[in-house]
């Protein structure tokens, strides 16, 4: 006897990235795995009366999206804060944080997001003096929208300690001005954690600052308030057609709550991987604490096993370390958070744990540094399966190109990352690269036809986090100049690094990121046929069901009802 379908999804376009069966009508889920996949009215004997029927209407239907590099928990939060994307001339910035400022008067810090490195202009950079002429009796900080530098008023470096500058570790700096105090420009986390602790946003951060534990532990009503903010960014990644969450930051906290979500809501509405955020200041003891969490958190929703190290910062504020001095600041490349002998030191116990490492490197150097470690961990303990990863790979160097498939290192980059991109600026960054390393800028093609594996992201909260506008942006990359290659992706190759290539990191590619029978029921059904749109209208393609694990995690249809 045949045994019903749970869903059945029909009169589809589905791209199953199956080489064996690359293209189907029809799909059937069933116990939270795909039962079958077949051609048009071949799947009809498995519909029952308790079948859930989900006609697509020739929209393509794709497996489950895999954001492969973001930030939940922090993303989450911010979500209710100002945002400043779009926003440009002092008049417009003080109009939209008056706006915003109006009704949270008893709020100690008001947080801005997405304010561009030029707001004022090319050759303006935002002071305290500026913000204080917006706001000055309430604290204010304006993130950029790479959440490295942050620009913040008087009231703000007061409540914080920081208008006299602090010590910092290196790769993190207090912009001093003329005056002796602080100008109010804060490059990297050290920098900029104590205006956020000050207002209430350390416990969303602190996967970021410090890989800790929040102390004291929270009351009640603030780990309520937090499953709260966890539960917004899911629902808003599952919004966006993802099932799978693989986060960059992480401490045993976020696994607690999304564990509490699961018990309390009956599963999660995405699958979620968190790291260990090992930062410069700790011993390596505490990769145990990693270890633990591996162990501890190792199921198809909710995992742990990875360490996540920031070897630098970015180009913007010439944090990011090049192997060459900036092209706009001659004699400098750029202090790295870590040393490259203290990172091969880490990267040899994570890898001797069998632990999969996943660092930032944005530089050139850094991403030298980082391929140094991963091969002195190889030829410490022995070659195996480890596919560590690098994130972001802004610049590399022509030597190191081919290093990533020797090594089997994986590439995760983001496609709405490159100046000129989804609206992104080309200034400051192209003048700080450089002409001369243009080529070899968010090099995509370049490393894939090397033969390394490339899984696509967002950064979210650094960067839009839809998946489709993704894809657009690789499809329809342009040259800096007529000289650069090609980097852009065909839209399967785009499709694959949020799918095929997301689960090949996870070393979950025998169970998603294809339409295949026995794997996971991850699909998320589209609003059109994305290979007869152009490439141009890709992002008015909207998800309209997503399903993780057999269950509808979102539905527009519901929403309109």
């Amino acid at each position: 006897m045949t045994l019903a379908a749970d869903i059945l999804i029909l009169n589809a376009r589905v791209l199953t990235l199956d080489p064996d069966k690359p293209h189907a009508a029809e799909i059937a889920l069933r116990d939270g795995k795909i039962a079958a996949v077949g051609a048009e009215g071949e799947l009809s004997g498995l519909r029952g009366p308790e079948t859930k029927v989900i006609d697509a209407g020739g929209g393509s239907v794709v497996p489950g999206f895999s954001e492969n590099h973001m930030h939940l928990f922090s993303g989450s939060a911010e979500l209710v804060h100002l945002q400043l994307s779009g926003v440009h001339g002092l008049g417009a910035l003080t109009d939209a944080v008056r706006s915003y400022a109006t009704g949270r008067e008893a709020q100690k810090i008001l947080f801005a997001q997405g304010a561009d490195y030029e707001i004022l202009g090319s050759d303006e950079r935002l002071t305290r003096q500026q913000l204080d002429r917006i706001l000055p009796q309430q604290g204010l900080i304006l993130f950029a929208p790479d959440h490295h530098t942050a620009w913040a008023n008087t009231r703000a470096l007061e409540l914080a300690g920081l208008l006299h500058g602090a010590e910092l570790g290196p790769g993190n700096e207090i912009v001093m001005g003329s005056d002796g105090l602080a100008s109010g420009e804060l490059r990297e986390m050290e920098a900029f954690s104590p205006v956020q602790a000050v207002g209430g946003f350390e416990r969303y951060r602190l996967g970021l600052a410090t890989g800790g534990e929040p102390d004291p532990r929270p009351t009640e009503d603030e780990w309520r308030i937090d499953m709260e903010v966890m539960r917004r960014g899911l629902d808003y990644c599952a919004r966006h057609g993802i099932t799978t969450i693989q986060n960059m930051d992480g401490n045993l906290y976020q696994l607690e709550l999304l564990s509490a979500i699961e018990k309390e809501d009956g599963g999660l509405p995405c699958r979620v991987n968190i790291p260990f955020h090992f930062k410069n200041f700790m011993d390596l003891d505490m990769l145990e604490k990693a270890s633990v969490m591996a162990e501890r958190y190792s199921s198809d929703f909710l995992r742990s096993g990875v360490v996540k190290v920031f070897y630098d910062g970015v180009l913007e504020s010439w944090t990011a370390v090049m192997v060459e001095s900036y092209a706009d600041r001659p004699d400098y490349r750029g202090e790295g958070l870590f040393t490259p002998e203290r990172f091969r030191e880490v990267a040899v116990e994570a890898d001797r744990r069998g632990l999969q490492i996943a660092v930032h490197a944005i530089g050139d150097g850094a991403v030298k540094a980082v391929l140094d470690g991963y091969q002195a961990a190889r030829e410490a303990n022995g070659k195996r399966d480890s596919r560590h990863r690098v994130e972001h790979i802004e610049v590399v160097h022509a030597s190191d190109v081919s290093r990533f498939a020797e090594l089997g290192v994986i590439a995760s980059m983001q496609p709405p990352h490159p100046p000129g991109s989804m609206g992104l600026p080309l200034e400051p960054t192209v003048s700080r690269i450089g002409r001369m390393r243009w080529p070899l800028s968010y090099a995509w093609r370049t490393l894939k036809d090397a033969g390394a594996r490339i899984c696509f992201a967002s950064d979210w909260p650094v960067s839009p986090i839809d998946p489709i506008r993704g894809m657009q942006a690789a499809v329809i990359r342009t040259r800096w100049q007529e000289s650069d290659p090609d980097q852009s992706f065909s839209l399967t190759e785009a499709l694959s690094a949020y799918t095929v290539e997301g689960a090949y990191a996870e070393f979950r590619e025998d169970r998603k990121g294809r339409i295949k029978a026995g794997y996971l029921a991850d699909i998320t059904v589209l609003s059109a046929d994305i290979e007869a749109v152009s490439p141009e209208a890709l992002h008015e393609v909207r998800p309209v069901h997503t399903i993780c694990g057999g269950r509808v995690t979102y539905s527009a249809s519901e929403l309109a009802k």
